[in-house]
């Protein structure tokens, strides 16, 4: 966060007519000054910028749309793909005039730079002075430097125009295409009261990636660093930057969830405490997820709200795996007691994860499932960045008193390389290793916990099997030694482990 809070509770707002935006802001613009938003073709700042005058619309303000590249036809295209109607917003369109094809060839219907800087100038304050506006969006106003040619000429336009809307009290915004690095360039930010950049990127596989950054706002805080956002039908959504700090609380009450196995509450010292975050590791099929639904499904028998985000799987296959090892998730999901969103990596931005996640801890759930991480990770555009994000999120959720399970897939299946794609282990409270191991002709599993930051927990390791009955956790493997490591070595009584050799149930 960036800036004071001395004096600023007076400062008048002015919504941007984006939600997230405007908590990035700490409530919006402030009155009557003048901004710049900056960004590459396609970026998204027309869009921002019919945001920010349809909202003053329905506060009954006056609005003013003053383009030089794009028709009003164009405009209320764009208006209309997400279900907006521009009915009541003033547009002042400089592409095209009367006196240009009366000028007998003098300007050329598609360069705006050919127009002579005065006229466009007077247009533009005639427009002003006629509508008297409480909000104004000039895009793009790059088109204004290219009719200025020299910068100091350039400087002095924009000085005069926010001196002139000042006067008129006028809350403006600049619309500006990305010039930032080129060489003789004058940008505007140092005129204006705040300047904000719009950024796309193009990855090698999915949808565009979007962010923003506010370089400036002048006399107020706001949350600095790159927000993610996304343009959807409807308009654009922002997913503000997780801060945890900010969120802290005091102290909860403690309490324990229980996984409704009494097994597997003893092997984690009788319980996970509210507020707290296991991870469960382990190979693919080991029943990470099997185990993480356990906790979720208890959690709904005692008619706590919880909210499973699957990355790995579908909704549909997620359904049918549980509803066969006998876990009712289907009349949970039906009242809304459990809350099942899949993940698509390619298309949701990290920072559109946190956010979702974010919301459902808002309003009530209990417990949250993240299945798994690996998806999670290949939803990051920089993998060293996962570690930041995970911490803030766990931290949050921590406030929340929210209990987090998080599952990561470890590469390899038996033996000794059993590995994890990223190390963040120590993010968690508790973490829960799965293991296959063979013995006796079988394939079989064992879980242990190897960290538990508070509170006592069993240093043994369990089998744990699945059918469909569900997940179960037999006794301490006693009599072998090299269950985690793959160096496998008995020395008891075979009986006790032949019990359901005959079947495997992948999870």
């Amino acid at each position: 966060m960036t800036g004071t809070r001395s004096g600023l509770d007076s400062i008048e707002r002015v919504s941007t007519g984006i939600e997230g935006l405007d908590d990035v802001l700490g409530g919006g613009f402030p009155r009557n000054h003048l901004y710049l938003i900056e960004g590459e073709a396609g970026a998204g700042k027309t869009t921002v910028g019919l945001h920010f005058l349809l909202d003053g619309q329905k506060k009954g303000e006056r609005t003013l749309w003053i383009t030089m590249s794009e028709t009003e036809r164009e405009l209320r295209s764009t208006a209309r793909s997400h279900g907006w109607s521009l009915e009541g917003v003033e547009i002042c369109n400089l592409v095209v005039s009367d006196e240009m094809f009366r000028a007998e060839g003098k300007y050329s219907f598609f360069s705006p730079a050919d127009v002579e800087l005065n006229d466009t100038t007077k247009s533009v304050l005639d427009a002003v002075n006629r509508v008297k506006p409480h909000r104004i969006v000039f895009d793009p106003f790059s088109d204004i430097k290219l009719l200025s040619r020299d910068p100091l000429r350039y400087r002095r336009q924009v000085l005069a125009l926010r001196e002139f809307l000042a006067e008129r009290e006028c809350t403006a915004v600049l619309m500006q295409e990305m010039t930032r690095g080129m060489p003789g360039d004058v940008q505007a930010e140092a005129l204006v009261h705040g300047y904000l950049t719009l950024h796309q990127d193009s990855p090698e596989y999915g949808g565009q990636r979007r962010r923003l950054r506010i370089h400036k706002m002048r006399g107020i805080p706001f949350r600095d660093g790159y927000h993610d956002f996304s343009i959807v039908t409807g308009g654009v959504r922002v997913y503000p930057r997780l801060v945890a700090a900010e969120h802290a609380t005091d102290d909860q009450p403690e309490e324990v969830v229980l996984s409704g196995l009494k097994e597997l509450d003893n092997l984690v010292g009788g319980g996970m405490e509210r507020g707290s975050s296991l991870l469960v590791m382990g190979p693919a099929g080991v029943g990470k997820s099997t185990l993480a639904t356990q906790y979720a499904v208890a959690a709904a028998r005692r008619g706590e709200k919880v909210a499973l985000f699957i990355f790995d799987e579908t909704i549909r296959a997620f359904r049918n795996r549980s509803r066969k090892l006998g876990m009712p998730v289907d009349e949970f999901i039906e009242s809304g007691v459990l809350q099942l969103t899949q993940i698509d990596s390619a298309q949701f931005s990290p920072g559109q994860f946190t956010h979702a996640v974010r919301k459902r801890a808002e309003d009530g759930v209990g417990i949250i499932v993240i299945d798994s991480l690996s998806g999670y990770l290949s939803a990051m555009p920089e993998e060293r960045f996962l570690s930041t994000h995970i911490h803030e999120l766990l931290t949050f959720l921590s406030h929340r008193n929210v209990l987090t399970i998080l599952t990561l897939a470890q590469h390899g299946v038996v033996g000794e390389r059993v590995e994890s794609p990223v190390d963040i282990s120590y993010l968690a409270d508790s973490v829960l290793v799965l293991r296959y191991f063979e013995a006796f002709g079988a394939v079989r599993r064992a879980v242990s916990v190897v960290k538990k930051r508070s509170g006592k927990h069993e240093v043994f390791i369990r089998e744990m099997s699945i059918s469909e009955d569900g997940l179960h956790v037999g006794k301490p493997l006693e009599e072998f030694a090299g269950v985690l490591t793959g160096r496998l070595q008995y020395s008891g009584n075979v009986a006790g482990l032949r019990q359901n050799a005959g079947s495997s149930w992948q999870a």
